[in-house]
């Protein structure tokens, strides 16, 4: 039965078949990682807002274990790199249209400067593997 367990995991789980994969489900789980972290610092200025924090974070923890299973199929690297261009828009309405939105009382929020970044290297990533894939 242990060995039955076993195949069936690996017809289910495959790494990425190239680094730019590797860096891409990086990037995911940093951004993920680092939204849930920054939804305890959202709560103080709104439940939503923490809210849609914890539900991005969990999209982008999903999208990366979605990735590395049988269930993955090309056109959801654009889906991907969609959903990580409108993570980085959605900074600008809530924070401010300018580098200010980089900013938290006066100081520059590491927090918003490394998930932008990552998100934009992730929708690169997610860009780069949907034109490198043949279906």
């Amino acid at each position: 039965m242990g060995a039955t367990h076993a195949t069936s995991a690996e017809e289910t789980f495959t790494p990425p078949s190239n680094p730019i994969g590797y860096l891409a489900v990086l990037m995911a789980l940093i951004t993920g990682v680092l939204h849930l972290v920054a939804s305890t610092n959202a709560i103080e200025m709104s439940v939503v807002l923490a809210v849609l924090f914890i539900l991005n974070g969990l999209g982008f923890l999903g999208g990366s274990i979605l990735y590395l299973t049988k269930f993955w199929s090309r056109p959801l690297f654009l889906v991907a790199a969609l959903y990580s261009i409108v993570t980085i828009l959605a900074l600008f309405p809530v924070q401010g249209w300018g580098i200010e939105a980089f900013y938290i009382q006066g100081n520059l929020n590491p927090l918003a400067v490394i998930t932008k970044a990552a998100e934009a290297v992730l929708a690169v990533c997610a860009v780069a593997l949907y034109m490198m894939v043949d279906e």
